[in-house]
């Protein structure tokens, strides 16, 4: 059995630079039939598989992305990193994952770290591109300074952010569709009967949640009914802020409750119903809830959770893609057609309303 051999070894073997073997391996046209064969002979004699570092030290790249997001925890970055680590794979690059728990209760983690440090921290781990999921970026109000890093960052290697486009920043960006799913629930709640229609869950001075609650009255508005102010509630993005901002609701208005409520995600939704419950309500026959995001197992509550799927496989390819174009040297944005959809469950009421 053959030792192991390098690829500067194939090199000296066949009598050509690495470079040569380099483009061989990457079936270049640009090598003589005759090199081609003595080089491909060595190849195969050794059996010879290049290894992704063996082509990063050639092409100088490493064949890793980094992921910037703000809070593992969190089902929605949990599951968009997973379809962009498993998409990212099939195109042969690994994913270094740097979560910054950027988040309202940062205080509970025992961290200093800014998300200009993990720039530079993601630089020295020499990265051929970054995708940024989510944290300082999602605020409504960006501070000058860290839109400079974004910036610097860029001009050392690729970025792409996963979210709205921010003025004055210079990195690619895949834009979801914040609104189309809170307009979607308000019609499917108007058309089961419901007028008396709240939202609860987000959190203040983050722009997904000021776009939806906007989606929310323009919906509302659109189709001539009254927006109630005691019913928007907003808090955070997890069961307890859900439970939290319930409780708020039930207490500011017991005498004149919504009659369905729309959650700004599936741990919201549960938080909210948990609260129901313990207050002797039922969801959906006192007060009907769906979810503008879906998480994973939101089929196995009870009930099952009325939600809107964002397509994350999809947002997550589209991510991947626009980061590997600009890597490769281009620089044109990618247009994608991000559409939300309904899935319709129990928590809604449309079910139980069909007995």
């Amino acid at each position: 059995m053959k030792s192991k051999i390098t690829i500067t070894e194939i090199a000296q073997k066949s009598g050509v630079s690495v470079s040569t073997v380099s483009r061989v391996l990457n079936n270049s046209p640009s090598v003589s039939q005759k090199k081609r064969e003595r080089i491909q002979q060595i190849i195969d004699e050794y059996n010879y598989t290049p290894s992704v570092f063996a082509r990063g030290m050639i092409n100088q790249t490493t064949k890793n992305i980094g992921v910037l997001l703000p809070d593992i925890t969190n089902p929605y970055f949990a599951s968009l990193f997973l379809e962009i680590e498993s998409f990212a794979l099939k195109n042969m690059y690994a994913t270094l994952m740097f979560n910054t728990m950027f988040s309202r209760d940062s205080k509970r983690f025992d961290t200093h770290f800014t998300e200009e440090d993990y720039f530079k921290i993601i630089l020295e781990k020499q990265v051929d591109g970054v995708l940024i999921l989510g944290g300082q970026i999602d605020k409504e109000d960006i501070p000058a300074s860290f839109i400079l890093a974004l910036n610097q960052l860029h001009q050392h290697v690729p970025v792409v952010i996963v979210g709205s486009r921010i003025e004055g920043c210079e990195c690619l960006f895949v834009e979801r569709n914040l609104k189309q799913g809170v307009t979607s629930i308000v019609h499917h709640f108007i058309a089961l009967g419901h007028n008396k229609i709240g939202f609860i869950g987000g959190e203040p001075g983050i722009r997904i949640t000021s776009s939806r609650i906007e989606a929310f009255s323009q919906a509302m508005s659109s189709l001539r009914q009254t927006v109630y102010a005691p019913y928007i509630v907003t808090s955070d993005y997890y069961a307890p802020d859900g439970y939290a901002a319930m409780t708020q609701l039930l207490d500011a208005n017991p005498d004149n409750l919504p009659s369905a409520l729309i959650a700004h995600n599936d741990m919201v939704a549960l938080g909210a119903v948990r609260a129901l419950k313990d207050r002797g309500l039922h969801c959906p026959e006192q007060i009907a809830i769906a979810s503008c995001d879906q998480f994973p197992l939101s089929e196995y509550s009870i009930p099952r959770l009325t939600s809107m799927d964002q397509h994350n496989e999809y947002l997550g390819r589209m991510a991947v893609l626009q980061l590997i174009s600009a890597i490769n040297g281009s620089d044109e944005t990618i247009t994608i057609n991000h559409s939300p959809e309904l899935v319709v469950r129990e928590s809604c009421g449309a079910t139980f309303k069909s007995r």
